[in-house]
């Protein structure tokens, strides 16, 4: 058994390995298996940003063949 297979050092089949670091969905979520918080907000703030240049390019190419 690798570190990997091991939830919180308890070994599989026992009430704490079932319990410890489920979801309610039951799967097992492993903090490993998620981004970082400020990965998450930095990718969130640029995927805004990149909308509010797409749209203000629009606006100007639409403003401006309304001539």
């Amino acid at each position: 058994m690798t570190d990997a297979d091991d939830t919180l050092g308890a070994t599989p089949g026992t009430e704490a390995a079932q319990n410890s670091g489920t979801a309610q969905t039951g799967k097992v979520v492993r903090e490993e298996d998620r981004a970082p918080m400020g990965f998450t907000i930095r990718v969130f703030i640029y995927l805004v940003g990149v909308h509010f240049i797409a749209g203000f390019l629009f606006l100007l190419f639409y403003l401006a063949g309304a001539k």
